[in-house]
């Protein structure tokens, strides 16, 4: 007999199931409209919700990090800011309330953002570089380096890039263009040595290196130097290489370093076609400066199945050829922003090239990267000032963070939060894993930290809010994104994992 009793029960037993079948999530939203990594405590949303499954089993690339660029130009503005505004900016970067950065880049030698063009060997026909000093980042970059590691909990990895040799190891004798001569070819190799132990000295550890920044060229604008990907692997496979492994340096290198696309699948061939060419390469470096809003999937997915055992890292990006917005949050959400290619581009790749948000640029080319493989993604400068510099060729760019030196004033940019939506809680080690996402304009990435927690990052570009369910194995939750939003949600202890 079906009695009161029976109902109650049954009633119960339903509505412990439901409790215990829904997922606990923490949600972190930045938005058009105000939100700046702000908790959302009010998570259930009504109505008509689209459905992302996450499928842990089914997993991919190890997470190296995300980060930025620890640049002359941005060393220079820390200096001149007050102690306050100094240990802010980078407790906000690499302190534990911060982004927590854990994969950094900076550069060897002068690039386009530093105060003035320099070598580490300024002195002509210096073969034994016996000259050799660092003394030029001793007043700027290191203490950066230093302040941000003794700021980091969990540490971070430095990459590192060269933009050109000293002029006269090259071919012109310039800091622009031209190519390294084959008699410096070993000179060249003990200078990244010597710049390891250097840095050692200083109780700087150097993970890796990128062979050099943009070997295609940047016509001649700035410091730059100019391979073939032949004459790279050559350089790498009889030189670099080797001298690294003699003098028992444990790092990385890096191949390539410059555009996606069918560039980049060019290098690839040439780096990655035998175990002898590829024998001293750790993997692959890689820029966005080709399209705005196009991540190359197709040379991504190739540049992996390669060398699928392989880094594969963006190590450069930015908003490049504007001048920053000062306290405009809403320019950064706004297609207002242009680069390079909206001038300059070929008339057949105008289309790369559209005015685009900034916000969007990051968020859904990171996106995109990581699900596509990409397992690192660095910004390039982490401060930049309201004229978009300092820099030597006024190659004007935008950085997530923007100080007034003269005023002592601090302004995070939406793109600091942004980036930090992804590198506060994925973390290094995080594995990325498969989802179905019932609602393709609603870009999805998802990774399983470390400890166990599932991170899954959106971004709604569109203009009214969205709905959707977040399904893992028998548990769901139903939650709300803003409109014009990115989201962070963090499963702390999911169920019916792998």
């Amino acid at each position: 007999m079906f009695n009161k009793f029976n109902i109650i029960l049954t009633l119960t037993v339903i509505s412990a199931c439901t409790v215990e079948n829904k997922l606990e999530v923490e949600v972190y939203e930045t938005s058009a409209d105000g939100n700046k990594l702000s908790s959302i405590t009010e998570v259930t949303a009504e109505g008509n919700a689209s459905q992302i499954k996450l499928l842990p089993e089914k997993k991919f690339q190890t997470i190296t990090g995300f980060g930025g660029s620890f640049t002359e130009a941005s060393a220079y503005l820390l200096n001149q800011l007050s102690k306050e505004n100094r240990k802010k900016i980078i407790d906000a970067y690499f302190g534990d309330d911060g982004a927590r950065y854990s994969l950094t880049r900076t550069h060897m030698n002068s690039c386009d953002f530093s105060v003035s063009n320099y070598s580490y060997a300024p002195v002509e026909g210096d073969i034994e570089l016996n000259h050799f000093s660092i003394d030029e980042d001793r007043d700027d970059i290191i203490p950066f380096i230093k302040e941000a590691m003794a700021t980091s909990k969990d540490g971070f990895k430095i990459l590192a890039s060269p933009w050109t040799a000293p002029p006269w190891m090259k071919d012109n004798n310039d800091w622009r263009g031209g190519k390294l001569l084959p008699e410096y070819y070993d000179s060249w190799a003990l200078f990244f040595s010597k710049y390891l132990d250097a840095y050692k000295l200083e109780g700087i550890d150097i993970w890796g290196f990128t062979v050099e920044n943009e070997p295609l060229g940047n016509n001649n604008n700035w410091e730059s130097m100019h391979y073939t990907p032949e004459e790279m692997t050559d350089f790498v496979k009889h030189h670099l290489g080797p001298k690294l492994e003699a003098d028992e340096h444990d790092v990385k290198i890096l191949g390539y370093d410059q555009n996606r696309g069918e560039e980049l699948e060019e290098w690839i061939k040439v780096m990655f076609q035998d175990e002898a060419s590829s024998k001293y390469f750790d993997g692959t470096a890689i820029h966005w400066y080709a399209s705005t809003y196009d991540w190359f999937p197709e040379s991504l997915q190739f540049a992996h199945n390669a060398a699928p055992k392989k880094y594969l890292i963006q190590s450069e990006a930015c908003v490049d050829a504007e001048v920053p917005k000062w306290r405009d949050d809403q320019w950064y959400w706004s297609k207002e922003a242009t680069d390079w290619g909206w001038d300059w581009a070929p008339e057949h790749e105008k289309h790369l090239h559209p005015k685009y948000a900034p916000v969007y640029r990051y968020a859904r080319d990171i996106i995109g990267c990581l699900n596509n493989w990409v397992d690192g993604w660095i910004d390039w400068n982490m401060v930049l000032d309201t004229q978009g510099g300092p820099n030597w060729f006024k190659n004007w760019c935008v950085a997530p963070v923007i100080v007034d030196p003269e005023k002592d004033e601090v302004y995070f940019t939406p793109i600091y939060h942004t980036m930090a939506h992804f590198s506060k809680y994925i973390r290094p080690g995080a594995i990325r894993i498969g989802f179905e996402n019932s609602d393709d304009s609603l870009m999805t990435t998802a990774a399983k930290n470390p400890d166990g927690s599932i991170v899954v990052v959106l971004l709604n570009q569109d203009l009214e809010a969205k709905s959707f369910e977040l399904i893992l194995g028998e548990a769901s939750q139903q939650i709300s994104i803003s409109a014009q939003a990115i989201q962070t949600v963090v499963i702390k202890k999911p169920t019916n994992t792998n």
